[in-house]
């Protein structure tokens, strides 16, 4: 018998342990952060988990909005080593038997501004603080990951398994998409996330386009929606929003 897929596989067009990991990031809105404490202290080497808002970045490589003031940022200038814990558990009646994935990587500073709006976009109520000094984007070049999608299913992932093909005629279109569907398809965002997720509530928006799919808020609530195939630019994409409303009228009416 097959086994039934967990929430984190149906989110993800990518079945292969890969494709999980890569959902889990691209769901995620939130992680836990591990650095190693610095110093020659007591304290030294020790782990140190922290929660932090995330992004990603089209490739899936995660992003944070983070302060030089905060103890992890200290850490990774101390040691850019970390690890994040992502959790696509929520709402199983046993969590065990959902998918969670620790992402290995190094971070580092991004000054890149089109990453700063991405995630800006991801976290709005980021914006009053991000214009701090102490406040910047860091970046994590993954390197591997650990997979827990449910008993029996533990996979260590190589970083090419896990992250997408960049697509920089999308990603250079993406802020258009985005503001052409919150403000002139607004009623079919609201299809995606009444009828094709389930989800309720009015007034979702969507905050974010990539190859694999899109990303949907709705005040402190995230969603994920994935498209039949993987797009290289703003048309395509199109094409792939055009159909997944049709889809969503078709089951209204049916």
């Amino acid at each position: 018998m097959d086994e039934a897929p967990t929430p984190s596989d149906k989110r993800s067009g990518d079945p292969t342990p890969g494709g999980i990991v890569r959902g889990l990031l691209r769901s995620a809105d939130r992680a836990s952060l591990a650095t190693a404490l610095p110093g020659d202290g007591s304290t030294a080497g020790w782990p140190y988990p922290s929660l932090v808002l995330m992004a990603v970045d089209h490739d899936a490589s995660p992003l944070l909005l983070i302060s030089t003031l905060a103890e992890h940022t200290r850490n990774l200038l101390a040691d850019p080593r970390a690890a994040l814990l992502v959790d696509g558990t929520a709402g199983l009646d046993d969590p065990l038997t959902g998918a969670r994935a620790s992402v290995l990587g190094r971070f580092a500073r991004d000054d890149d501004p089109d990453r700063r709006v991405r995630f800006l976009r991801r976290h709005p109520s980021a914006a009053g603080y991000a214009g701090f000094g102490d406040f910047a984007i860091w970046r994590m070049t993954v390197e591997r990951a650990h997979l827990v999608a449910g008993f029996g299913r533990i996979h260590w992932v190589e970083a090419d398994r896990i992250l997408g093909e960049p697509s920089p005629p999308l990603a250079g279109r993406e802020a258009d998409v985005v503001a052409h569907m919150n403000e002139d398809h607004s009623d079919a965002v609201a299809l995606y996330a009444r009828v094709l997720l389930g989800l309720d509530g009015d007034g979702w928006i969507l905050t974010g386009c990539d190859a694999e799919g899109v990303d949907l808020r709705l005040r402190g609530r995230t969603a994920r929606l994935s498209f039949d195939t993987p797009v290289c630019d703003a048309d395509e994409a199109r094409v792939q929003l055009v159909r997944l409303a049709r889809r969503a009228r078709e089951q209204t009416e049916a």
